[in-house]
């Protein structure tokens, strides 16, 4: 049996610029990307702690070192600059993959940096223990 996991996650980044004449899809800084595991066209669901929306888009390799969130085309009508939002990267994963895997979350600050780096599996293991 496969189960979809979360595998990566960038918690509050905030959307810098909303371009609707543009194909659709988040362009997100590349270092972002590689520091979350993440892929260019790797599809990714995105919530928007400011107005509720939640939707699915794929993600476009932005401007490296830029720290720019950018909704394109039909998804620039779901948030506007400045909103807050969490981007969510799920893998399939079959039963051996599950108790070595676990999701890479960035905390990010007001200017698009990374603020802290978790990993949820090393936190989850550490509370079995304790």
């Amino acid at each position: 049996m496969l189960r979809c996991m979360l595998k990566a996650k960038i918690h509050m980044a905030t959307v810098t610029d909303c371009i609707l004449e543009y194909e659709g899809s988040i362009s997100i800084d590349e270092e972002i990307l590689e520091a979350a595991g993440m892929l260019p066209y790797e599809q990714v669901q995105i919530s928007n702690l400011d107005n509720g929306e939640r939707f699915t888009t794929y993600i476009i390799p932005g401007e490296r070192g830029g720290r720019r969130f950018m909704l394109n085309g039909p998804t620039a009508r779901k948030a506007v600059p400045g909103d807050k939002i969490i981007v969510f990267s799920y893998a399939w994963m079959d039963e051996a993959e599950l108790s070595s895997a676990g999701p890479r979350v960035l905390i990010m600050d007001e200017g698009n940096s990374v603020k802290e780096v978790r990993d949820l599996r090393r936190e989850v293991h550490d509370l079995d223990e304790g």
